[in-house]
């Protein structure tokens, strides 16, 4: 049978002292025969788990109208003893009794239910009898398995009292009854939820405990059974924005929805600890738990134990509490807390002294008083949370309206008790958000950066570096977390890009300068006025030295178009801010189903039209929700699904399965819908192969197993996590390139091979541990000392905001005084000494010379650097000594790394400069030898390059040229551009196997990086406001949310991988998409609803795009490019030009001109662009050579301009052929690329933007109304002339 997905209850348990044991104390206590009620043993008197009902079937399958999984069930043995109470007697008494009798009571539970220990959680306290009727109360249990699965548990203890066994007798005629007092004895019902619903839970034991106060006592069986079936008729919400509420009279039970799949469930009051402690003893207590010490917390009230521990560990999400978790503590269980490893447990408050004094290293929490101390001591001197993320913690936990009381002032008097909770549960809703907030934006401050010290290639942390951005004052509370599990398993998530609250949060907090920061290949020191404005401005201070050291592996290049942007630092001091900021995501609002009322008595064919009224109230909820509120659909789908799947309509559940990739694949339930696919009979096999729509789904799943088998087979341990460390035996090249990208200094392939050259020069190819570890330590120590420059205010008045500092000289003499050489990105300046003072030396486009020079002194020539500025009479010279062979090297590189980044508009040129000159003096402080300034010269990659072979950028393409942006700039390799689009604001970018980047076009910076699917994507349409559809290999159309920026749903109709979309409006002005796949396929879609109106097949060789025009499809193949019908005809054909068949030659794409008549196509094999006739397909009417081609890639026209891509002839450089489709002739013809150029698109007509192939992987920006303003006026010249020349004839005829 397939599996079922979990329900609200996992059993429900009933536990108190056995009624015999009960009858013979009271027999005892009506005697006088007992001084006081003993305290008697729980045990387990009644288990109640699904299947409640169920039938057989004809295929021997059991079904199961439960929405708790049919488990495996296993004995319970109980004990019923009849012992006469003996153990509360005197030995004289005892031995007057019978002997104590024995017998067995077999229980069947659930296998993996363990009641062990269950009779002792619900009686904490012991099961103590009373002689009064007392209040019925609540407490709360959390279980978890060996392998960390946690269950939870609501338990209710009420008192009944005791029945006599003389009580209802008839004695001479009357019924008797006793006058001795009664005594009262506790029973707990307990139910067992896989979920953490704790108010919902306690809400339905509310209600049972009003149908059991007034029930007689034959019925208690009955009545708890009957309550637990209902309770197993439940199904839980989806995650989203729908919850589920059901009537247990008197009230209206809900149950909340995750906010997403990854997100626990939130059923319970988030501000309990803001009640218990103070801002301080709270982030004190988080503190310990992200350290992971052994802490105990401690209350008079059982319930405020596990309330308290369960808020406090969702205050930690995501990350996840990994050590032993047992928020309540049995008197008999008080030796857990010897247990040598981390905990989280929680005892009564009557044991605090005898914890306190029994075991060592505890932290101890008192819930009641709010305090904190040790085993050992009163104080409590572990690191604390780090000041910045406290401060902001406090200040917005201080803005929190705790107080329902102050929310109800403005309100009416309620007379409806329903509708107070209703009013109550917004309240918390709202709150508990605030909260999760502010937790959540703690946790964010504290861990914020961990993303860029991490080397997913290699599954490597650099806890090193990370450690050197962090204050000294928080250097220790780092160092203790770091090595805990629960960051180790945060980590994990980070490794494998998990998309969760945290991640979420992360992004939508940086500013401009972070996004920048994302980009880079590895982590960047912070700008210096970054480091003025954060309190670092005594760097004089030994004390403060670690302080400066917040270095990192790679320069910090910020593109100019950020310059004029201000700059926040990260460091900033407390601020006051309000608790609805953080996650920005726009929140939906609550939708909640209504359960129909359960059926009255627990027969099958009841059970079955509960699930039928169930089913058709889903119907009529999807029927009115309209299709722009996919999300709210994609529940209602999911939840119907649920209860197909429980009332055994299996193909009626994977159809509404099928119905979440079109509206949030998000919650696609993949292990309940393989299940589902197993457990089908062939009856229903044979039924779903007749339905497409399953029969595709049904593949998908097959296909998605094989994967799944194939990933297992490779091997790959997506939980391993490497710390990184020094190498301790000899690396040839391969395995040096992993240790450097694994230590974070560079990821560059290409440079990390001269790298090893510089290294192995001289020696054999291979670099020692020692050598290594000698040159790590200097990269670090260098870096650490550039940031521990003082610079003051009146030099940072010189620079800019975003310059940092990156290398220092000694003191030396110069031509303009006597002081410090600095190094940054931008220029060279002296720190003149003395009175600190700031002296322009250079910025380095503006040099004009370097070389090395010497000035006599005595009998002694001293060598120095000088320097020739653009502009200045003077030369700048500087006395470097020894030092003036590797500064020379680096001013070099950094002045032709200046050269080359503004000749290509590309300033990533000027960080691999800057990469290279840093290296340099690393390599020649760990070899020193004199073969050091050689080695170092093999990194002098742009010097090189600027000597040997000069790279002239041509003129018509500088000044076409605006920028370059590098999507690849974070990998060690670049990758191609396989698509480019742009939409309002923003470009799209997909590289590397469905990575998708999102850069502003404002300023051109990354926004947003997601993931669809793992193949490449071939094309991406803007279809509506909100959605951008792409094409991927692996057939599936995704859809992507513009606003929310999520991916969650796609189209899977598709057998091929999808290569061309098109979209437009039909005659009722309703918007229509068109997707073609490679074999041929052509399908209409109603944008709206994501329906398939129309589909029809195309005979031709690998379709590759579509296109729309007044009112026919034109289609694009290898062999052909058709005019189509809508209805799927044929209406003409072109084929290839006659002198290119036979050949290899194909069609790589087509552009229709509607205004003039016109098709335009272009060839991969050919540098030719051949233009058509619409009407005439018989041959093109015009070509146009394109100088220097081997083939055409793409092709898109820019108003009265038809744009190429293709690649070079005598050179593997990518071009850009710029046409005029007026006189069809080549305008200019643009080398912005050493690849193919793979993709064209066009912003607003203002800039046209280009990518290329993997071997350059980047994006060019060309001026777009420069060359139409250009080519505009010589149009306008040209018409002139004419006119003047027609005159001229005229006046010529007339004479």
């Amino acid at each position: 049978m397939a599996e079922l997905p979990s329900g609200l209850l996992e059993a429900c348990v009933v536990v108190g002292a056995h009624s015999d044991k009960l009858r013979d104390i009271h027999q005892l206590h009506q005697q006088g025969k007992l001084n006081g009620l003993p305290l008697l043993e729980a045990e387990v008197l009644q288990v109640h788990a699904p299947p409640f009902v169920s039938k057989e079937t004809n295929s021997s399958q059991v079904i199961a109208p439960a929405f708790s999984r049919v488990q495996r069930r296993r004995s319970f043995i109980k004990k019923k003893r009849r012992d006469r109470a003996a153990e509360t007697l005197s030995n004289g008494e005892a031995a007057n009794r019978a002997e104590v009798s024995s017998t067995t009571e077999d229980i069947s539970v659930p296998k993996d239910l363990d009641l062990i220990a269950l009779p002792e959680l619900c009686f904490p306290g012991g099961l103590e009898l009373a002689s009064e009727q007392k209040q019925d109360s609540y407490h709360f249990l959390v279980f978890t398995d060996m392998f960390g699965n946690r269950t939870h548990g609501v338990v209710v203890q009420y008192y009944r009292a005791v029945p006599s066994c003389q009580e209802g007798v008839l004695q001479n005629g009357h019924r008797g009854s006793s006058t001795k007092a009664r005594f009262y004895a506790p029973f707990a019902v307990c139910i067992i939820s896989k979920f953490p619903y704790y108010n919902a839970l306690k809400d339905c034991l509310s209600c049972l405990l009003v149908q059991l106060h007034t029930a007689r006592q034959a019925d208690f069986e009955e009545t708890v059974k009957e309550f637990s079936a209902k309770l197993s008729l439940v199904p839980l919400p989806p995650p989203g924005q729908l919850h589920v509420s059901f009537s247990l009279r008197p009230l209206q039970v809900y149950l909340p929805s995750r906010e997403d799949q990854d997100s626990p469930v939130v059923d319970i009051d988030l501000h309990l600890p803001f009640l218990c402690f103070t801002h301080t003893v709270l982030l004190q207590v988080l503190s310990f738990l992200l350290q992971e010490q052994r802490l105990v917390l401690f209350s008079c009230d059982w319930a405020r134990l596990t309330l308290v521990a369960e808020c406090l560990l969702l205050y930690l999400q995501p990350l996840s509490w990994q050590q032993p978790y047992v928020p309540v503590l049995a008197r008999g269980m008080l030796d857990f807390i010897m247990a040598p490893t981390a905990f989280l447990m929680g005892c009564h408050i009557s044991h605090f002294e005898e914890v306190a004094a029994e075991t060592e290293d505890l932290i101890l929490v008192n819930i009641d008083d709010g305090s904190i101390q040790t085993s050992w001591c009163e104080t409590v001197d572990l690191p604390a949370i780090p000041l910045v993320a406290a401060e902001s913690f406090t200040s917005r936990a201080e803005s929190l309206q705790l107080h329902f009381d102050l929310e109800l002032c403005h309100l009416a008097a309620g007379t409806d008790a329903n509708t107070l909770r209703s009013q109550r549960r917004d309240w918390q809703r709202r709150l508990n958000t605030q909260i999760q907030n502010i937790a959540l934006e703690l946790v964010v401050n504290i861990f914020s950066g961990v993303q860029d010290f991490l080397s997913h290639e290699h599954r490597v942390f650099n806890s090193e570096e990370f450690l050197r951005t962090r204050e000294p004052a928080d250097q220790l509370f780092y160092k203790k977390v770091l090595e805990t599990h629960i960051f180790h398993s945060f980590l994990r998530d980070r490794l494998n890009r998990k998309w969760d609250t945290f991640s979420r949060m992360e992004q939508n907090t940086r500013n401009l300068m972070h996004r920048n920061r994302g980009m880079t290949e590895s982590p960047r020191r912070p700008p210096m006025s970054e480091l003025s404005r954060s309190g670092y401005k005594t760097y004089a201070s030994p004390d403060n030295k670690l302080s400066k050291r917040l270095g990192a592996s790679l320069p910090n290049l910020v593109q100019s178009v950020s310059e004029t942007l201000p700059i926040i630092s990260p460091r900033t001091v407390s601020r006051k801010m309000t608790p609805d900021i953080g996650l920005k995501s726009p929140k939906k609002a609550v939708k909640v189903f209504r359960l129909p009322e359960f059926p009255p008595p627990l027969a099958y064919h009841y059970v079955q039209n509960y699930y039928s009224d169930m089913i058709a109230s889903l119907g009529k909820a999807i029927n009115a929700t309209p299709p722009e509120e996919s999300a709210l659909l994609a529940r209602y789908h999911y939840l119907r699904g649920l209860v197909n799947t429980v009332s055994n309509r299996r193909l009626d559940a994977l159809e509404d399965f099928q119905s979440l990739y079109k509206t949030d694949s998000d919650i696609f339930p993949s292990q309940m819908v393989k299940s589902l696919v197993d457990s089908l009979p062939e009856s229903e096999r044979l039924q779903a192969d007749r339905k497409a729509e399953l029969k595709r789904l049904i593949s998908r799943v097959k296909r998605d197993q094989e994967r799944e088998r194939a990933g297992r087979g490779n091997g790959h341990e997506e939980g391993a996590i490497k710390r990184f460390q020094l190498p301790t035996k000899y690396m040839q090249l391969e395995e040096f390139v992993k240790c450097v990208q694994e230590s974070g200094i560079v990821k560059d392939q290409g440079t990390i091979q001269r790298l090893f050259d510089a290294l192995t020069v001289g020696h054999q190819k291979q670099v020692s541990p020692d050598l290594f570890r000698v040159f790590y330590t200097i990269w670090k120590e260098t870096e650490a000392e550039a940031q521990e420059v003082c610079l003051p205010t009146s030099v940072l008045e010189h620079i800019e905001a975003n310059e940092c500092v990156f290398k220092v000289s000694s003191s030396v003499k110069t031509s303009r005084g006597v002081g410090k050489i600095a190094m940054t990105q931008r220029r060279l300046f002296l720190l003149t000494d003395g009175r600190p003072g700031y002296v322009e030396v250079a910025q380095y486009r503006d040099l004009e010379e370097v070389k090395v020079s010497s000035a006599p002194f005595m009998l002694l020539r001293i060598p120095g650097l000088k320097l020739r500025v653009r502009g200045r009479k003077e030369v700048f010279e500087a006395n470097l000594k020894t030092e003036t062979e590797l500064w020379n090297l680096m001013v070099k590189e950094m002045w032709a790394g200046r050269f080359t980044a503004d000749q290509h508009k590309d300033p990533q040129y000027m960080q691999q400069a800057l990469t290279n000159a840093l290296l340099m003096d690393a390599v020649v402080g760990s070899l020193q030898s004199s073969k050091a300034i050689y080695a170092a010269s093999k990194l002098a990659y742009f010097d090189r390059i600027k000597t040997e072979v000069p790279m002239m950028v041509p003129k018509t393409t500088a000044e076409t040229l605006k920028h370059k942006i590098n999507p690849s700039l974070e990998l060690a390799s670049p990758q191609a551009v396989d698509v480019l689009l742009y939409t309002s604001g923003q470009l799209w970018v997909s590289v590397n196997k469905g990575k998708v980047m999102v850069f502003d076009a404002s300023s051109w910076s990354l926004t947003h990086t997601c993931h669809v699917g793992n193949a490449r994507l071939n094309c991406m349409l803007e279809v509506d406001k909100d959605q951008v559809w792409m094409g991927s290999e692996d057939s599936v159309i995704y859809i992507i949310s513009m606003v929310a920026m999520v991916c969650n749903r796609q189209l899977t109709e598709h057998r091929a991988e999808v290569t061309g979309l098109a979209v437009e409006k039909d005659k009722y002005s309703q918007k229509v998409a068109y997707s073609c796949s490679a074999e041929g396929t052509v399908m209409v879609w109603d944008v709206s609803t994501l329906q398939v109106k129309k589909h029809f097949r195309l005979s031709c060789d690998r379709l590759q795009s579509i296109y729309t025009c007044s009112g026919t499809l034109w289609c694009c193949s290898r062999d052909r490019i058709m005019e189509v019908w809508r209805n799927g005809s044929l209406k003409r054909c072109m084929n290839l030009p006659e002198q290119q068949k036979g050949s290899t030659t194909t069609f790589s794409c087509a552009l229709i001109l509607p205004e003039r008549e016109e098709m335009w196509s272009v060839c991969a094999d050919s540098g030719e662009v051949s233009i058509w006739h619409i009407k005439d397909c018989s041959k093109p009417f015009h070509r146009i050579t394109l100088q220097d081609c081997t083939g055409c890639y793409c092709i898109m026209k820019v108003k009265n301009q038809v744009w190429v891509g293709g690649m070079g002839r005598s050179s593997t450089k990518g071009k850009v052929y710029i046409l005029d489709t007026e006189r069809y002739q080549v305008l200019k013809e643009l080398h912005g690329h050493t690849d193919k150029v793979t993709g064209l698109c066009s912003a607003e007509d203002r800039y046209v933007l280009s990518g290329a192939g993997k071997h350059d992987g980047k994006i060019a920006i060309w001026k777009g109304r420069s060359i139409l303003g250009k080519h505009s006026k010589e149009k306008s010249n040209l018409h002139h002339r004419d006119m003047k020349e027609c005159k001229e004839a005229q006046s010529l005829h007339e004479v």
